[in-house]
């Protein structure tokens, strides 16, 4: 029995609590944002997989795919990320199969002269489809398309119809997302028909590195044999160049696009008329020899079924941690659900022994895209399921650390991307640490590396903190960042965005110091952790609202006030700006407005309450922020908001705002999410509200409101223990998410009433436990009495 059904198996023996257990692959939806935005990869690959093997169209591209028929395919490449904005990322080495031509040299290869439309089903959709680890489409040249992946190999299948005479497969060398290749390499065997490209080089998408791949295709009869191909030869722009094995003897120029043709014989044994050949792509970052022998050691037996269902495995091993009873539920809900959780295991990839920066016996990750986005809500969802990936991510962070001085905070194709935010490896690292401190040294973490890494991103600033680390020494310097004053280093810009990032980032590294019992340390980054106040002006209202007082706002180096109005970077900005990335602009903040930001204080919520003026204002200024619109579900700043009436003792109104979310901006269709899933940032935000959870890394509590299922239960491999929590009285969702019999009125945890009815510990989640929610149609419930009842902040000493 494989490790990962040994894994299924003890979770089916755990988790007892279930009536029933679902097979996950059975309610994941790939194609959920495909449109709109969302960005979203519904190609084959393997959890935390390198290779990411998908169809690449002319429309919405950023994950090579769009669904829309209209959109023509353009090749199937096999690297890709999901959710992304930026550049249109990787897309690299796209086959494509060419069914028909009159003669070798005749043969059309640019992308504008192969587009092909898919087929259309009577529904009016493209004739396309997709589960976890599998993906095929239908030509409108009848050409069927399958695909399959392993770690660093894509494997490929074209079922060619009997009119195709003589099948053909082109490599497209040059044309990634971007179109950015120089100097690329192609050599063909044509004996075997092995096509290798070499040397290829291509720009990142979100910053301003390059980086070399490499593949090695090979090719296979399904049903029948071939020694060889028949016709091969190199290709520049639409010139096949017929018997030529290599580029040597071509002039290359910057943009023509290069590749090879092969062509195969025809099966003439298959009973209906059709070829089918099995094409093999490994892919490398370090050279052709490993691209050729990462294929030929993952998938040497040419088996496309053994591939599926080993992907299938893995993927059934992760998802079915999490396990649902759906009684009352509706199928959209439960899809919903396990598509998000699907989502969040895609990128980063585990890219180990394809490092060409150093060499390493660690564990090496890339597609950071973007920690800002992840941190949140993605690796506490890790922390809840999949520890042991969790630990191998983090080892590979801190290998990069000390090799390049700072951990990663966007990383592609090994190189560093712009930094959007803080330096948002420290909540990451803590994150793990201070939920399996316990078990780091036997997950291969080791204690003093982590918190070495922690120290230099706090405390070393780096050449370029546009790329990595932080703007430390003035940080450290004013407990802020001043808006009028060039700095050596980078760009001065998002500099209250930053600093109150850079303040929950010491928080974070405060609550590793407490773990390993730094008492100074942890002083003085939760000292460091209440820098907020700093950029907290009280005398700022929004223009004709003065009943709403106290923004974040810039400051000078002087410590006078500048000013942004709060309205700035949202649906109500007069000037109608966006606040994405821009190295010139002097606003102050990032992708989101001050009056987003004058609510991310998530280390000590209960002393923004306490500038805000009190519960009853707290809660009035959350209401306005719904009410007119300054709510961004898009936007990562925004996903604690719904959840922030549980620190104002009215977790009744929390439930409400996080299920009016859902209702409002996620559903299961192909436009099913608001914006970008920016890497499964998305996906493990919509997870937690379904999950009636939201967490807060680098801490030990996960907010609580009601499960979308009567129960829901967790099953953590590392500790072999299943938590459950059953909703008693549950008697269904809402469509709209208003009302209903969903607000948590008592919490009993081991049938014992719980301290509070508004967060749960992490120690809930390690032994095992059954939690016990009794829910009402009363909105007005509280967390509960005594002062542990409300969550945690640094100023009620909740995290002393």
């Amino acid at each position: 029995m494989s490790a990962m059904k040994t894994c299924f198996a003890a979770l089916l023996a755990a988790a007892t609590a279930c009536s029933a257990t679902i097979d996950p692959l059975k309610h994941v939806n790939l194609f959920i944002g495909t449109v709109n935005g969302g960005n979203t990869f519904p190609g084959a690959t393997i959890p935390h997989g390198m290779v990411k093997v998908g169809m690449d169209t002319d429309g919405d591209n950023f994950a090579g795919y769009d669904a829309r028929p209209q959109f023509n395919v353009t090749g199937f490449s096999q690297l890709h990320q999901s959710g992304t904005g930026g550049a249109v990322p990787l897309s690299n080495f796209k086959l494509f199969p060419v069914p028909h031509c009159s003669a070798f040299e005749q043969c059309l290869t640019t992308i504008t002269s192969r587009k092909t439309l898919r087929n259309i089903l009577p529904d009016g959709t493209s004739d396309d489809f997709a589960s976890p680890g599998y993906f095929s489409t239908n030509l409108s040249t009848g050409v069927r398309v399958e695909l399959a992946a392993t770690r660093r190999t894509g494997l490929h299948r074209y079922t060619f119809p009997s009119t195709s005479t003589m099948p053909r497969i082109l490599l497209d060398i040059t044309n990634d997302g971007q179109i950015s290749a120089i100097s690329p390499g192609l050599n063909i065997n044509p004996k075997t028909g092995r096509m290798t490209g070499s040397s290829a080089n291509f720009a990142t998408s979100f910053g301003p590195g390059r980086y070399n791949a490499y593949t090695c295709v090979d090719f296979k009869g399904e049903g029948y044999e071939f020694t060889g191909p028949t016709e091969w030869g190199p290709y520049k722009i639409n010139y096949p160049d017929k018997n030529g094995v290599d580029l040597s003897q071509h002039y290359y120029s910057y943009g023509s696009e290069h590749g090879g043709l092969l062509s195969f014989s025809q099966d003439t044994t298959s009973a209906d008329g059709t070829t089918t050949i099995l094409a093999r792509v490994g892919i490398s970052f370090v050279s052709t020899a490993q691209a050729c022998s990462n294929a030929e050691s993952e998938i040497g037996d040419w088996d496309f079924a053994r591939v599926v269902s080993d992907s299938e495995d893995q993927w059934r091993d992760i998802l079915s941690r999490v396990q649902v009873q759906t009684d009352g539920v509706d199928d959209e809900t439960v899809t919903l659900l396990y598509s998000s959780l699907y989502r969040t295991h895609i990128v980063p990839g585990d890219y180990s022994g394809e490092n060409t920066g150093w060499k390493s016996s660690e564990p090496y990750y890339d597609a950071f895209y973007c920690n800002w986005d992840t941190y949140r809500t993605l690796f506490p969802l890790m922390s809840l399921h999949d520890p042991e990936n969790f630990a191998r991510i983090v080892r590979g962070m801190i290998d990069i650390q000390k090799h390049e001085g700072w951990l990663p905070e966007a990383r592609e194709a090994g190189n560093p991307q712009f930094i959007q935010g803080g330096s948002h490896g420290d909540p990451i690292l803590a994150e793990f640490f201070v939920k399996y401190s316990d078990h780091a040294s036997k997950l291969g973490v080791s204690a003093k590396d982590l918190y070495a890494a922690l120290i230099a991103d706090a405390e070393d600033q780096p050449g370029n903190w546009n790329l990595q680390g932080r703007q430390a020494d003035i940080w450290k310097e004013k407990g802020y960042i001043p808006s009028d004053t060039t700095y050596p280093g980078g760009a001065n810009t998002k500099q209250v965005s930053r600093a109150l990032e850079y303040a929950f980032d010491d928080f974070a590294i405060s609550q590793v110091a407490k773990v390993l019992g730094k008492t100074a340390d942890a002083k003085k980054y939760v000292a460091r952790a209440q820098n907020y106040r700093n950029s907290w002006n009280p005398n700022i209202t929004v223009p004709d609202v003065s009943d709403v007082a106290g923004f974040m706002q810039p400051r000078f180096a002087n410590g006078t006030w500048n000013y942004t109005d709060p309205r700035h970077c949202s649906v109500n900005d007069p000037l109608q700006a966006t606040c994405f990335l821009n190295a010139i602009r002097r606003d102050g903040f990032y992708e989101s407005s001050p009056i987003v930001y004058s609510q991310y204080v998530p280390q000590d919520t209960a002393n923004l309450i306490t500038m805000q003026g009190g519960n009853a204002r707290f809660i009035e200024r959350l209401n306005w922020i719904f009410d007119q619109n300054y709510f961004d579900s898009t936007d990562e700043p925004s996903q604690q908001i719904p959840f922030m009436y549980h620190y104002a003792n009215a977790p009744g109104l929390s439930t409400q705002r996080s299920r009016q979310t859902i209702s409002k901006w996620f559903n299961t269709s192909l436009t099913g999410l608001p914006g970008n899933d920016d890497s499964g940032a998305m996906g493990s935000y919509a997870f937690f509200y379904l999950a009636g959870m939201y967490p807060l890394p680098a801490t030990r509590q996960f907010l609580l409101s009601s499960p979308y299922f009567p129960q829901i239960s967790f099953f953590n491999p590392l500790y072999k223990s299943t938590t459950t929590i059953k909703s008693i009285n549950f008697t269904g969702n809402p469509a709209d998410g208003t009302g209903g019999n969903v607000f948590v009125k008592s919490v009993k945890v081991n049938g014992k009433p719980y301290k509070s009815n508004c967060y749960l510990e992490w120690d809930v989640f390690t032994a095992g436990a059954t939690v016990e929610l009794e829910l009402t149609d009363d909105i007005n419930v509280m967390c509960g009495s005594g002062k542990a009842a409300l969550p945690p902040s640094i100023s009620t000493g909740g995290y002393n």
